[in-house]
């Protein structure tokens, strides 16, 4: 009986919703008046206290951790860019934040995710003139170093694995195994090149520029990187001065995808300092003059409608998942990815 009454008020409450939406995208509104009848997707942030120090100013941190990315989505449906640029503009407008600290614990991921990142983090710095302290988990590499130079401080700890500047795209060539079970495909197309990177094609099918032109994206991509680097790092030492660290002379050298550990990416100028996260809270006092702030996080808010929305969901079989001790990245065939090898101890 219980279970039937929740049921029906279950019911009842998704009749009203959809009663009321359909009643208000039927009724004639004028030009003065806004209907709210759609919802609203964007990120629903709520402040949370890390660490309260009895303070009126604050420092906010904002986690990065895991493959940087814009397609998977989370249970509100948003993408983790949509939801760090959220969380750096509540920052912004609020004027008792002296400071952001990035928290990055990540291999990389998508090119045009760390990008957009990267980029909502320098003009967060620039529009509102408060500093990014970046502090660097265990891996910080790649896609994961790409959205920590446009920082005003890098702190990582002597053990943490970063660098790796570089691009990767891969995809697989399986028409050997189509050989074996009978299978050949038939492909039309508008172009030479329109099946580019396609993996039922046979060595000898691929025009001899294919190779080229897919090198000169990854070349492209990656003088992308090694710019963002410079800019972003020259820019911090004008600001730091001699309390950080410039860039090598030949740290050039050391950008060839390899991974470096905190203390040799301190000695290149990679980072400006060895130390862990109480230490970039430090830094980040230092550099606003701040005597004392709490921490604080903006956390998504998860309400009715993110619950109501579930029943729009199409039905589908649930994924099986091999538990191998680690999360395996979901890299898609033919995308260009800022991406470090994963280590585990």
């Amino acid at each position: 009986m219980i279970f039937s009454i929740i049921l029906l008020v279950m019911l009842f409450v998704c009749l009203f919703v959809i009663v009321t939406q359909y009643i208000s995208h039927s009724l004639p509104f004028n030009d003065n008046f806004r209907s709210s009848a759609g919802r609203d997707v964007s990120p629903k942030l709520e402040e949370c206290i890390l660490k309260d120090n009895d303070a009126r100013d604050k420092i906010a941190v904002i986690p990065v951790e895991g493959i940087i990315t814009s397609h998977e989505l989370d249970q509100a449906g948003n993408d983790m860019v949509e939801v760090i640029k959220a969380q750096l503009d509540r920052a912004r407008k609020d004027n008792r934040v002296k400071a952001v600290i990035l928290q990055v614990d990540s291999p990389g991921g998508e090119v045009m995710a760390s990008d957009q990142i990267n980029r909502a983090i320098a003009d967060f710095e620039e529009k509102s003139s408060k500093p990014v302290v970046c502090s660097m988990g265990s891996l910080a590499a790649s896609g994961g170093y790409y959205i920590s130079v446009p920082c005003r401080w890098i702190e990582a700890d002597k053990l943490t694995l970063t660098g790796s500047i570089g691009v990767i795209m891969e995809t697989w060539n399986y028409r050997g195994l189509m050989d074996k079970v009978g299978i050949r495909p038939d492909t039309y197309k508008s172009g030479l090149y329109k099946d580019m990177l396609s993996g039922q094609r046979e060595t000898n099918e691929i025009p001899p520029g294919e190779h080229a032109m897919v090198q000169g994206l990854i070349d492209e991509t990656y003088q992308q990187f090694k710019s963002v680097v410079n800019d972003g790092r020259s820019k911090a030492h004008q600001i730091n001065g001699s309390e950080g660290m410039p860039l090598a002379s030949n740290w050039q050298d050391f950008a060839d995808g390899r991974v470096l550990s905190g203390a040799q990416a301190l000695k290149l100028g990679f980072v400006d300092q060895l130390g862990d996260f109480d230490d970039a809270v430090k830094r980040a006092k230092e550099i606003t003059q701040t005597s004392k702030a709490n921490l604080i996080e903006y956390r998504e808010r998860y309400d009715l409608s993110n619950f109501l929305s579930m029943f729009g969901q199409s039905s589908k079989a649930p994924d099986i998942k091999l538990d191998l001790g680690m999360d395996a990245p979901k890299l898609e065939s033919g995308e260009l990815y800022f991406l470090a090898p994963t280590f585990v101890n």
